[in-house]
């Protein structure tokens, strides 16, 4: 156990020693074990974008074990996926990495996906399977803005409450939609604020887009210009988000987005690193490649993060 891992387990207070021990386990495991850092593969996006957009720019990631394989050979901290691809390799590759069950989802099919004001989610699995399947925790989305923002936040209530009496950890995916513009869904004072709400739900781990410097709200330019940062800077937007997730003492992990080049994914690990971001959360940027260039990326990521 290093040092900087027994300092993160010390601000989860009050939590069980069934929660501190997976969350070490976490922290422990992969090329960044021991680091603070975490490097996680999710691979959530067949419901939410679909098999073609999702993985046939890499036929290969249709299969589950492709997944598992890309997550254990690259040395990352966790794998992150819905029930169906997590029973699918769950048994062949028991105990090579930590898992973590995403157990709500949305679609494109519906105008659930289309509106954004009603941005919602539906419960695809329990925290039976979570058990069954040897996970160290589960995962959940929050659309902070959505006219389902309030029934969301009432689900992860119940469900945080007994993952936690399992020992489970609870990540929370804060993504703004809704009553905003489209810019404001990435903008600065809109995702250190939905860090903040996923920090008060009781998350271990959130997992946030990366903030433009747009403000959408009108009265934030005043009160950003007493904070004297340069946000024009992403590495001092991520510090921002981080002091907004009481001042630090939560992980925070920064999402990759849509399919973009090397050069990018490497830059904003950079400055994820500057800013006192814990790590990234790479889909598409890792299982989109091909195996070999998802490797390379990967292994330029955890330079960055061990550096």
């Amino acid at each position: 156990m290093t040092t900087r891992v027994q300092e993160i387990l010390s601000w989860y207070e009050g939590q069980t020693p069934g929660v501190k021990t997976n969350l070490a386990r976490l922290l422990n495991h992969g090329r960044l074990g021991g680091t603070g850092n975490l490097i996680i593969l999710p691979v959530d996006q067949g419901f939410e974008h679909g098999p073609d957009r999702s993985f046939y720019p890499n036929p290969e990631a249709l299969d589950p074990h492709y997944l598992f394989k890309l997550g254990i050979d690259a040395g990352l901290s966790a794998y992150a996926a819905p029930l169906g691809l997590l029973e699918a390799g769950a048994d062949t590759f028991a105990g090579q990495i930590p898992l973590i069950l995403k157990m709500n989802s949305s679609n494109q099919m519906t105008r659930f996906a289309h509106e954004s004001s009603l941005a919602d989610q539906a419960l695809t699995s329990n925290l039976d399977d979570a058990l069954r399947l040897g996970c160290v925790g589960i995962g959940f989305t929050i659309y902070p803005g959505s006219d389902n923002t309030y029934s969301l936040f009432e689900e992860i209530r119940e469900i945080s409450q007994r993952a936690k009496d399992y020992g489970l950890l609870v990540v929370i995916w804060a993504y703004p939609r809704g009553n905003m513009s489209k810019a404001g869904e990435t903008a600065l004072d809109v995702i250190s604020y939905s860090a903040h709400m996923a920090a008060l739900l009781g998350a271990h781990i959130i997992k946030v887009k990366l903030p433009a410097a747009h403000l959408e709200y009108s009265e934030s330019p005043e009160i950003y210009k007493n904070y004297k940062k340069n946000f024009t800077l992403l590495e001092e937007r991520v510090r921002h988000v981080m002091d907004c997730t009481f001042k630090g003492k939560r992980l925070v992990i920064f999402s990759g987005g849509a399919s973009k080049s090397d050069e990018s994914v490497i830059d904003d690990a950079k400055a994820i690193k500057a800013g006192g971001g814990h790590g990234s959360i790479i889909g598409r940027n890792a299982f989109q490649r091909s195996k070999e260039e998802a490797m390379k990326l990967m292994d330029a990521l955890v330079k960055i993060y061990t550096s």
